[in-house]
């Protein structure tokens, strides 16, 4: 389907999503309309009971979509098998064989690329140490319609497991921006901003994965997705037999892109997640953020049961103090929402202080203690984080 006569130059700039100096702006040659009308939609209200639905979307899916960083700028993937394969675009991982791989529990990881498409944007990265993960739902058949609510997650400007909402706004969008060609494309009002290429476009309703988010335009009020059903023949046949040269890549080229951050860019992330994980009720997942140290004296049941009454934690401040190359101290401020005894919410307000370190190169919390803090905010009580 061609671009309709209606859409204004306005539109006309349109962007791929990689981050950093790799981005690049494409302009097409777009029919002008004056007092051209903006084409995105009002997202939908949800009815009742929906928010919590989609908050468990939400946190699924971002456990299963990865920052990506090579020579080419900064991205995101997303696990699309059981193998450890993450699909994203061939722009955020051109010419590079190995790239930096950010889970959302902050490891780092090193992703081999193995297939990569040369005018179709799409490839695949391989990370020995997710295989036997379970992937993303995928939607197979291709049944997306305007006015589907979906979701983007990636990490926009570098920001992970980063979320908008919004809705298919429209089908069958075509265009080329060298050197590869997109056809088929769903519209989406999901705002997106570079960094977010390779990341998945997700059904609100069911979690699956509909697209993949390979390009913006009007600063990324308008985005674009690459239908899942059709680059999942090709990702496939590359996880089943990988490509032994890559376009652009020499055996011998050494890449940049694995170089790493140290332990604070990434602390204050994991304490975030760990609290994040506590208000979805992913107790399971919280616990997998302890040191063994810790879980040898917090065994499971116990650590459940003592946040059972927690419905809600926000941390009101957060600071991070690197003690070592492989160790780091976060202090924080949080509100914890819980169950009263008598079935009304109480708020409770704590000073909390985690010991993060490495542990079989896996970020954990390796020690953590808290203080309640009085209405005046003094401390009041110890409690373990």
């Amino acid at each position: 389907m061609k671009w309709k006569t209606s859409w204004p130059a306005a539109l006309a700039a349109l962007l791929l999503l990689a981050g950093g100096t790799a981005s690049l702006a494409i302009h097409l040659d777009l029919p002008q309309r004056a007092g051209a009308e903006p084409l995105l939609a009002v997202l939908p209200s949800g009815g009742a009971g929906s928010a919590s639905a989609l908050k468990e979307v939400i946190f699924n899916t971002q456990k299963k979509v990865f920052t990506i960083q090579s020579d080419s700028g900064l991205g995101s993937g997303f696990l699309y098998n059981d193998r450890g394969d993450l699909l994203t675009n061939a722009h955020v991982v051109a010419g590079s064989r190995t790239v930096r791989v950010i889970a959302s529990d902050a490891r780092e990881l090193t992703g081999e690329v193995i297939g990569i498409g040369s005018e179709l944007d799409v490839a695949v990265v391989r990370v020995p140490e997710l295989s036997g993960s379970q992937p993303l739902k995928l939607e197979r058949t291709g049944r997306v319609e305007v006015g589907d609510p979906v979701l983007a997650v990636g990490s926009p400007l570098g920001l992970q497991s980063t979320v908008t909402t919004g809705i298919v706004s429209g089908l069958g969008r075509n265009f080329a921006m060298k050197p590869y060609i997109y056809r088929n494309l769903y519209q989406i009002s999901a705002s997106i901003a570079p960094g977010n290429s390779g990341g998945p476009l997700v059904d609100q309703r069911t979690g699956a994965v509909l697209g993949m988010n390979s390009a913006e335009m009007q600063d990324g009020e308008i985005g674009f997705s690459i239908p899942i059903a059709d680059v999942l023949g090709i990702a496939e046949g590359w996880s089943n037999s990988p490509m032994e040269e890559l376009p652009g890549v020499r055996d011998d080229e050494a890449d940049t892109a694995t170089g790493k951050k140290t332990i604070t860019d990434y602390a204050g992330y994991l304490v975030s997640r760990f609290y994040e994980s506590l208000s979805n009720g992913d107790y399971l997942y919280a616990y997998s953020l302890l040191g063994y140290s810790w879980k040898a004296q917090d065994p499971y049941e116990d650590f459940r049961k003592g946040y059972l009454p927690t419905k809600n934690v926000v941390i009101k401040s957060l600071n991070v103090t690197q003690n070592g190359e492989r160790s780091a101290t976060v202090k924080a401020v949080i509100e914890a929402e819980e169950h009263g005894q008598d079935g009304a919410s109480v708020k409770r307000n704590f000073e909390v202080t985690y010991k993060v370190g490495y542990e079989n190169d896996q970020l954990k919390l390796i020690d953590g203690k808290g203080k309640e803090l009085d209405a005046a905010g003094e401390k009041a009580s110890k409690k373990k984080g």
